[in-house]
């Protein structure tokens, strides 16, 4: 464990802690994967209590964790794409549909010569 922030060196701490392999110091901090660990493990139907003890932190701690990595998961689930790429995204389309707008002009401009009066009429005086 780093003395100087608390913090894990390495995941191998956290992970005995939580595994059950037996006695380990409790470490003051989890990293963020060790979080997600714990978290997917009490989403899969662990007991909170047992998961608690195993990992050496408080239930309420545990809960937080969870309520955070979902309260996360919902603001990716929100989240637009940026304005910049749908005007890309229509930019793209409206290139797309030019050639083919062009296409069908000529076309409707060679059948309208096709159909001509034959020649222009005199006006009778």
């Amino acid at each position: 464990m780093d003395e100087r922030n608390g913090t894990n060196s390495g995941p191998s701490e956290a992970t005995a802690a939580c595994a059950g392999d037996g006695p380990a110091r409790k470490p003051q901090r989890f990293s963020a994967r060790s979080k997600s660990q714990i978290v997917l493990r009490l989403l899969r139907g662990e007991d909170l209590e047992l998961l608690s003890r195993e990992c050496g932190t408080t239930a309420a701690l545990i809960s937080r964790w969870r309520d955070d990595f979902l309260s996360a998961g919902q603001a990716a689930m929100r989240r637009r794409e940026d304005p910049e790429t749908d005007e890309i995204k229509r930019l793209r389309e409206k290139l797309g549909e030019a050639p083919m707008e062009s296409e069908l002009l000529r076309e409707k401009i060679k059948r309208l010569e096709q159909n001509r009066p034959l020649s222009r009429r005199r006006l009778r005086k």
